[in-house]
């Protein structure tokens, strides 16, 4: 582990996985939040908010030249407060690019819409990204955390 370096929520086995990763040079690391802290127990079962941000910290702890992205799924009963601390949340650890899509339920076994966000919603949200700082942000109803994988700059 870097010198100085923290991982309280992460084991050595998983610090040692992110390292081999990162080793290779990825164009972009992703590591998905899913979703706002209140809302992980029941949204994200067996994740942990915290150690989601560990994962994006270390990487650039380990090489601050790659870039890292996450991504937010919208429409699971959070606030727009709660998303605009979690996009504070994701710059304070370093993460550079972000994506915001509206959740969709995939079948009856999932948790269900609580709400649909509106594109002005999603727009609003995408320019308080960029000025939070995030170098690359999709932001609307259709958008994955795959959309525009493929662009390294």
């Amino acid at each position: 582990m870097p010198p100085g370096s923290r991982a309280p929520h992460l084991t050595t086995p998983q610090w040692r996985r992110i390292a081999i990763v990162v080793a290779a040079k990825p164009a972009c690391y992703n590591h998905n939040v899913e979703t706002v802290r209140r809302l992980q127990g029941p949204v994200r079962r067996g994740a942990k908010y915290d150690r989601s941000l560990d994962v994006l910290r270390i990487v650039k702890e380990i090489d601050a030249h790659i870039p890292t992205k996450s991504g937010l799924m919208l429409g699971h009963g959070e606030t727009e407060a709660e998303v605009v601390e979690a996009l504070e949340d994701l710059r304070g650890v370093g993460c550079d690019r972000l994506t915001l899509g509206q959740y969709m339920r995939p079948s009856l076994e999932h948790l269900p819409v609580q709400k649909y966000w509106t594109p002005a919603e999603f727009e609003r949200l995408g320019a308080i990204a960029r000025e939070m700082g995030f170098s690359h942000v999709r932001s609307g109803p259709l958008v994955r955390s795959s959309y525009h994988a493929g662009e390294s700059d």
